[in-house]
């Protein structure tokens, strides 16, 4: 169900979500040399960390207590544990139960195994090592149980269940303990695999003024623009599945005429996107302070306990740390699953506004609880599934040529989003993804150690 609120000045829970847009990318790709040893990028200078804005630094330093050093420190110190996290994955294989950072510059990355014999390969890339009981696969089979009985009984009382890694475990929140009981038997499972946490609070959809740049839907209803994206030669931006429907219109800022939705997915999951027409022209900005900007260059998925900054029209520009990825919320309005959930605060109207970890684009306002005087919990719509379920490219700082178009079978192809674990052929070599991101035109895996390993 779609809220609204009119341009006159009615209430309604609505909000709008940015998207990120892709540089178009080469629809072949030539055989490239092996670069010589030492030339490579580093992870940080790959994903841009090593070069921040001073905006999202002095973000940073407000909201996570940093000194500027320890700020410039934490993006590097997160840029390069993803891919020592991504490798410790792929050695680990089935045994692997997830990863997190600690401290104040994320300079201790901990990787989970069930083995206590994995303890010294862990080590050995500079992680601390946790022996859990669980593996991540075992936690997300507990959870899709419960997604499956969300679909059956009401989650009124329910309204959020999450893998919380570092605790090896899966969680319900919940008003009672009682409803929490009744969920838990309901999706077959036994009260000691689950954790149960009572609380009042009720997540909600972020509404009534925009995040970002206003767009209105059907001269009757307000949302904000997060990222642009592109479609082949079709410009246009992402936002939540329920700020518009499928054919529902569009006009800016400005009222003046924009374009249409042209697909939206909502509950379930909270992801749209408009296309725009020629007289809009899609960026890779994201607004902070004021009419200032970061752009986004990629958007590799952080990992849990990282840095992450949201923009928003109420709140304006604020920074907090991500707690868990694959969170399931049951709003009022209907359940959104694999959304991530922050400590980042917001308000009524942030709706729609973009997370950024560094340069990387995130994802997508949801809702949340609470509010920036006294703090609260944002959700986010990872931008990843929505690229990949549209078939859109995440507008970044580099300019490329269009994305190649079919299906070519293992083949590397920039434009295309790749979870960690995933293998492709690249000039004849076999390759491993590390971190989940949408492949950029120069990212090649040959050329990109921090995203890919060669198997």
């Amino acid at each position: 169900m779609v809220h609204r609120h009119a341009v006159t000045g009615r209430r309604a829970a609505l909000t709008a979500l940015g998207a990120l847009v892709a540089t178009g990318i080469p629809s072949a790709v030539a055989a490239e040399p092996t670069p010589p040893a030492g030339s490579l990028p580093s992870t940080a200078q790959t994903l841009g960390a090593d070069r921040p804005s001073p905006l999202l630094l002095r973000a940073l330093e407000r909201d996570l207590g940093l000194t500027p050093a320890q700020a410039s420190r934490r993006l590097v110190n997160e840029a390069e544990a993803g891919t020592r996290a991504g490798l410790l994955r792929n050695a680990l294989g089935s045994r692997f139960a997830g990863a997190w950072l600690r401290g104040a510059t994320s300079q201790e990355l901990v990787v989970a195994t069930i083995n206590a014999a994995d303890v010294p390969a862990i080590k050995a890339q500079g992680a601390k090592a946790a022996v859990v009981k669980k593996t991540l696969r075992d936690l997300g089979g507990t959870k899709k149980k419960l997604d499956r009985a969300a679909a059956r009984v009401s989650t009124r009382d329910t309204p959020l269940w999450y893998v919380d890694v570092p605790a090896n475990r899966v969680v319900v929140e919940a008003r009672t303990k009682a409803a929490a009981a009744a969920f838990v038997k309901a999706a077959g499972l036994d009260g000691r695999s689950v954790g149960v946490k009572v609380t009042a609070n009720r997540p909600r959809l972020m509404a009534d003024v925009t995040g970002g740049d206003a767009y209105y839907i059907n001269d009757a209803a307000r949302c904000s623009i997060g990222f642009s994206v592109t479609k082949g030669e079709q410009q246009g931006f992402a936002s939540a599945g329920h700020c518009g429907k499928k054919g529902d219109r569009t006009t800016g800022f400005d009222k003046a005429e924009q374009g249409a939705f042209q697909a939206s997915t909502f509950p379930g999951k909270d992801m749209s996107w408009v296309a725009v027409n020629d007289r809009w022209t899609t960026t890779a900005n994201v607004k902070v302070e004021g009419d200032q900007k970061v752009q986004v260059t990629g958007s590799v998925q952080a990992l849990v306990g990282a840095a992450v900054c949201r923009s928003g029209s109420t709140t304006g520009w604020h920074c907090g740390k991500i707690e868990q990825h694959d969170t399931s919320v049951s709003y009022a309005e209907g359940r959104v699953d694999g959304l991530t959930r922050t400590t980042v605060c917001a308000e009524p109207g942030d709706s729609g506004g973009p997370y950024v970890a560094g340069v990387q684009a995130q994802g997508v306002t949801s809702g949340g609880t609470g509010d920036c005087k006294s703090g609260g919990t944002t959700f986010y719509q990872p931008i990843n599934p929505l690229l990949s379920d549209f078939g859109l490219t995440l507008k970044t700082v580099a300019v490329e040529p269009p994305a190649p178009q079919g299906n070519v079978a293992q083949a590397w192809a920039a434009g295309r989003v790749y979870e960690a674990g995933a293998t492709v052929i690249h000039t004849g070599v076999r390759y491993r993804c590390l971190q989940t991101h949408q492949a950029q035109g120069g990212w090649t895996p040959t050329r990109t150690p921090a995203l890919w390993q060669r198997v």
